[in-house]
């Protein structure tokens, strides 16, 4: 038996409609099977949509996360998402999202009864070194990382490649062919100038040629660049990623502690719903 499911569609990690990237939350999603949501992520074909249920075992909501191709622990854009579309609707000040890889609390701040900006506090990853660094590389057509090939795993695997400059990020045609053959990761290629950061991001095993803004690669980040001496400890980096399939966004990130002890992991953006519509779902 089906019935309509309603949705919303969220432009996470920009305040303009029509940019950053777009995630679908399905705000009803009770009784609905994982092949279901699998293959209406497939249907939307957007870089994640998520599926809302009740039974979040104290938190505000549970989320199960899913791109055309694979279901996800944690991905960063459909969190921030799904705060603004449950904080609209509560009207509080955070929201407690249950996913696969945890309990993922997310800050509201709001400019009377608009939210305006969100932040998460996202898992600690794990990081160890990429054994296939020279494939890697092979498939992006550039010649050395300025930065130790390392790969994080905060609930999805992301590497992070370090380029020379800004120009060299965008001038990037990847082989997406053999970089789908080194399994399911995003591929981060980011160039910094200060605490500015260019990035772009390629996962298309995960059915996500080129990600417009992926927030789970965001803190990862900070970390990599804090580790490697390119940043401080407890400073914001800002992150702007999408331009080069038209869709601008800016994440910030931050991280606090120290390589040893890592204490805190921040990202956050701003983002605006966009859309509302129901699906036939069985």
């Amino acid at each position: 038996m089906t019935r309509l499911r309603p949705y919303v569609i969220v432009d996470v990690f920009t305040s303009v409609p029509l940019e950053g990237n777009p995630v679908a939350v399905f705000t009803e999603s009770v009784g609905l099977s994982a092949e279901v949501m699998q293959r209406t992520a497939r249907e939307l074909n957007l870089s994640e949509t998520v599926f809302l249920s009740p039974d979040a075992d104290g938190a505000d909501v549970r989320a199960r996360i899913f791109t055309p191709a694979a279901e996800l622990p944690f991905a960063g854009h459909p969190v921030l998402g799904t705060a603004f579309v449950v904080g609209e609707r509560t009207g509080g000040d955070e929201v407690r999202i249950l996913t696969g890889a945890g309990e993922v609390p997310v800050a509201l701040r709001r400019e009377g009864d608009a939210i305006v900006y969100g932040e998460m506090a996202q898992p600690i990853p794990t990081w160890g070194t990429f054994e296939r660094s020279g494939e890697l590389l092979a498939a992006l057509g550039v010649v050395r990382s300025q930065l130790p090939i390392e790969v994080y795993v905060n609930g999805p695997r992301h590497v992070y490649v370090a380029l020379a400059d800004e120009r060299v990020v965008a001038g990037l045609r990847p082989d997406l062919g053999a970089l789908a053959d080194l399994g399911q990761l995003g591929v981060s290629c980011f160039a910094t100038s200060g605490s500015s950061v260019r990035t772009r991001m390629f996962g298309p095993a995960l059915g996500v040629p080129e990600d417009p803004a992926t927030g789970s690669a965001a803190g990862p980040l900070a970390l990599h660049l804090a580790r490697h001496g390119r940043i401080g400890f407890g400073q914001r980096i800002e992150i702007s990623q999408g331009a080069e399939i038209g869709r601008p966004s800016t994440l910030y990130a931050a991280v606090s502690g120290s390589a040893e002890r890592v204490q805190r992991i921040a990202v956050g953006g701003s983002a605006v719903i966009v859309a509302r519509g129901e699906f036939r779902l069985a």
